[in-house]
């Protein structure tokens, strides 16, 4: 019988590299992960995704491989990797792995045998290469821009020129190609073999280019993963059956294993196509992420993600951070000028108020657990860390920092390594007191051992709402909008429990019933601004 465990789950997003470090180096490592499961099941989270941990020169943080199969040493070892696999299963802890399809590193062997070979062989077939413009060539094949800033094309000493829509180190698969298509079930079936639960699929709405490589031009404000339709190099018909092939890999297996789409779409219902039934499970709802702490907007979105996924039987599913957007700690508290993949930092206008994005972050992560399908949690968000916005300029390691000559500040400001324990160097994060990116001098208040007892702790805020989420069945319930939610307020009820969200300034009544948990104070029986309560009502 199926449990289709996917539609409900709690998924907790493991950054590697800043999560717990076992070694020493300061970079966080398999066994570091491995020592810490505990605390996730603690958490009350239901399955942990693996950022990518396979073999690189890290030039993007991983997501650039170099081998797919195998562990990069400055991760541990595939038994490293076995031992962590079985720990959280011990646990009862499902994982998942990024899998990374749309180019590989520049040190792949398959690409290092492309450089040596001629125009037009098998070696430069599987990825996309192209004669340039020009009387010489001397000119791009089309104007595309990298995602990282920059041309997306690079040239070669013998004239041709390899699409990278990332970074130079990061070659464009070419997925017309049968080689290419055989290569990535392969790599399927050796972690499935292992024993992996599922995939999140980096970049999903990419691998195909629309036929000639037409130029393309993105609108002015767009942001780094999207634009104006039709865009050539994203979304187009022929990834779907990709993923149609993928699922009949996975299918073959015991389990219930899952895919789960990173597709940055501009509408709910486009990234809905990836959902079908017999492609993906899961899609990352970045329409719900990107949406203003804002009570109209709010629903509007809830009920196009619910009509869309629902549309096509497939669970919503309700993210508010990861390792590529600016915390929603700070995020929340932040204007409109901050497109995706920009970043925030030192010199960039409208330093948020701390206070107000926590106080949003926690109604905000309060009023999506109550939302029904699944839900992502990034490390270090029920700590309510905020994005580090002072890293210094020589600490910076995301490739869009380089690639736009510091004009965005990338990514690297969601990534600094996790607080663990308050009066211990780096905070826990490493015996040694290393880590990769510098940690803020006043994080030991974030401290995971800090805020363990404390009942208004945003860690044992995140405990509460994970042990009533699953108590009440929110996860499979369906939600029905109370007439309370009007104006700056957002009100519905999942299972015997009512939500009522306030983003006004002022503060409202709350319905009759036992309060089972709140986002912040409450005050004689109504609720403040920035703040979210669960009601059991009969």
């Amino acid at each position: 019988m199926n449990s289709e465990w996917w539609r409900t789950a709690v998924i907790y997003q493991i950054y590697p590299r800043s999560f717990a470090d076992a070694s020493g180096d300061g970079v966080g490592d398999l066994a570091g992960i491995t020592q810490r499961l505990g605390s996730l099941r603690d958490l009350g989270v239901d399955v942990v995704w693996l950022s990518p941990f396979m073999t690189s020169p890290q030039k993007d943080a991983g997501y650039d491989v170099a081998d797919y199969c195998d562990v990069d040493p400055l991760f541990g070892t595939l038994a490293d990797f076995d031992a962590m696999l079985a720990r959280a299963h011990e646990l009862g802890l499902r994982v998942i792995v990024d899998l990374v399809p749309n180019h590989s590193s520049d040190q792949h062997p398959w690409f290092q045998e492309a450089l040596g070979a001629a125009p037009g062989s098998a070696a430069r077939r599987r990825y996309v290469f192209r004669d340039g413009r020009g009387e010489a060539g001397e000119e791009p094949p089309n104007n595309w821009q990298s995602v990282f800033g920059g041309s997306a094309w690079s040239r070669l000493p013998d004239g041709q020129w390899y699409l990278h829509l990332f970074d130079a180190s990061q070659p464009d698969f070419d997925w017309s190609n049968a080689e290419v298509q055989e290569e990535f079930r392969r790599i399927l079936r050796f972690w499935l073999d292992r024993g992996v639960d599922g995939f999140r699929v980096d970049v999903a709405h990419g691998l195909v280019k629309a036929d000639g490589l037409p130029d393309y031009t993105a609108p002015e404000g767009a942001d780094s993963m999207g634009g104006a339709e039709p865009v050539p190099y994203w979304g187009q018909e022929g990834v779907h059956e990709i993923y149609r092939d993928w699922r009949r890999v996975l299918d073959a297996y015991d389990g219930e294993r899952i895919l789960c789409a990173e597709a940055w779409m501009p509408t709910v219902a486009e990234i809905a196509q990836w959902v079908r039934p017999d492609e993906m499970h899961q899609a990352f709802n970045f329409a719900y992420l990107t949406t203003p702490w804002e009570a109209p907007a709010l629903r509007e979105v809830i009920d196009a993600s619910l009509a869309a996924f629902g549309g096509v039987g497939a669970p919503s599913t309700w993210v508010l951070s990861n390792h590529d957007v600016i915390r929603h700690a700070t995020r929340l508290a932040l204007g409109d000028e901050f497109p995706q993949g920009h970043g925030i930092g030192p010199a960039s206008p409208g330093r948020p108020d701390p206070a107000e994005g926590l106080a949003r972050a926690r109604a905000a992560t309060t009023l999506m657990l109550a939302l029904p399908g699944s839900a992502y949690v990034y490390q270090g968000e029920e700590l309510g860390l905020p994005e580090v916005i002072d890293l210094p300029d020589e600490a910076r390691q995301d490739p869009t920092w380089f690639r736009t000559s510091g004009e965005r500040y990338g990514r690297d400001g969601c990534r600094v390594p996790l607080p663990w324990t308050a009066d211990a160097p780096a905070y826990g994060f490493s015996e040694t007191g290393e880590a990769w990116l510098p940690q803020p001098d006043d994080w030991a208040g974030f401290a995971r051992d800090e805020q363990e007892g404390d009942p208004s702790s945003t860690l044992e805020l995140y405990r509460a709402l994970l042990r009533l989420r699953r108590e009440h069945g929110l996860g499979g319930a369906p939600l029905e909008w109370l007439p309370e939610s009007a104006g700056d307020v957002l009100a519905f009820r999942t299972g015997d429990v009512a939500v009522v969200s306030n983003l006004g300034a002022d503060p409202v009544p709350l319905p009759t019933g036992e309060v089972l948990v709140a986002s912040g104070p409450l005050a004689g029986g109504s609720l403040p601004r920035d703040t979210t309560a669960w009601i059991r009502v009969a």
